[in-house]
């Protein structure tokens, strides 16, 4: 190339050629932000459909929840609870029982019974788990199994009244008492759940995982029970469940269970309860929990403590919960508690319930 022969113009540059000026450049164009645009609004658009979907979530299981309580809280109780004495503020012991219903054979006995003490502060619960047969001795009782007092109250209070709802809230009032003076503490609210609560609310959850600790093969005609479980760790559903806890013999009189091994075997499958509600999959399935437990429970907890209960205690884990069996001794037909255990018992509760 002639060292005379001009270069070829710089991109942007302007070029002289000869007494004519004219100005050359290159000109980039302008990046259209199309994809950007799309995605954000894709983006958008998925955001807005998680916002609605969790917002009909929330309102579908408030809707569900308030229909729950209006049916399980018992109707003389929707009272109003000063804001100090709320469980929102308040440590509170709740007597829980589970009720055999069934209508076959169903005899309103009370086969499990626990007392819960529960402090909003700490968030911690103390369960004490009560042996269905262990023999209660109180002045101004008869002496009876522990799980046959509801029955007898609630019939002797259908002497007085027709309403069914009310014998149930004098018989609960007068369970709360008794249970009260044994543990010597101020038991303040009552719930009962039959059978067929207990196994819907596992179904609803989708099961529970429990570590079946032997066989256990029991047939009985008269009530329909048809138990039938192998030891070893496995996912149980809602019958499966109540069969675990409600085990008592094998037919051949081998594989025998003690009522302490069923109050383990209820604090078991209660904790994976908990577990299961706390995961992503039982918080969706929730609506449904509250669906199964609406139709088979009754409590005198007012309305709003009901929904107070809820909020506070929402985020409980099983490592929150301490279950506690009240300890004893069988010498037919009773389980005769022991001393030390009932003194134990007795102390966690009440610490529980300090406002300190």
């Amino acid at each position: 190339m002639d060292s005379n022969t001009p270069l070829p113009p710089r991109s942007g540059k302007r070029m002289s050629n000869g007494g004519n000026q004219k100005q050359t450049y290159k000109t980039s164009k302008a990046v259209k932000p199309k994809k950007r645009v799309r995605w954000g609004r894709i983006i958008g658009m998925l955001v807005l459909a998680a916002v609605l979907l969790i917002g009909w979530f929330v309102v579908d299981l408030f809707f569900k929840a308030d229909k729950a309580i209006g049916v399980i809280s018992l109707p003389t109780k929707n009272v109003e609870v000063p804001a100090e004495e709320s469980v929102k503020v308040k440590p509170t012991a709740v007597l829980l029982l589970g009720l055999d219903s069934r209508e076959k054979t169903g005899t309103m006995n009370t086969d499990v019974i626990m007392v819960a003490a529960m402090n909003p502060e700490t968030k911690k619960v103390t369960v004490v788990t009560v042996p269905r047969d262990t023999k209660i001795e109180q002045s101004g009782y008869a002496q009876h199994k522990a799980n046959s007092y509801y029955a007898n109250f609630y019939h002797e209070a259908l002497k007085t009244t027709d309403d069914k709802e009310e014998a149930k809230l004098q018989a609960l009032d007068k369970m709360k008492t008794m249970f009260g003076r044994y543990f010597g503490i101020d038991i303040k609210y009552a719930s009962i759940i039959n059978f067929q609560g207990f196994a819907d609310v596992v179904d609803a959850l989708g099961g529970v995982e429990v570590d079946v600790d032997m066989d256990m093969r029991y047939v009985d005609n008269a009530d329909g029970t048809n138990i039938n479980l192998k030891k070893g760790l496995q996912e149980l559903n809602g019958e499966q469940a109540l069969d675990f806890v409600r085990y008592r013999k094998s037919n051949d009189g081998k594989n025998m269970s003690s009522d302490f091994d069923r109050n383990r075997r209820q604090g078991e499958v209660l904790g994976e309860i908990v577990d299961r509600l706390k995961s992503l999959g039982g918080a969706t399935k929730l609506g449904s929990v509250i669906e199964a437990v609406g139709g088979n429970m009754r409590t005198d907890i007012p309305e709003s403590e009901i929904k107070q209960l809820m909020f506070t205690y929402f985020g409980l884990t099983r490592s929150d919960v301490e279950f506690m069996p009240l300890e004893g001794k069988w010498i037919s037909p009773y389980v005769h508690a022991d001393e030390q255990s009932l003194a134990d018992t007795r102390q966690a509760l009440r610490a529980q319930l300090s406002d300190q």
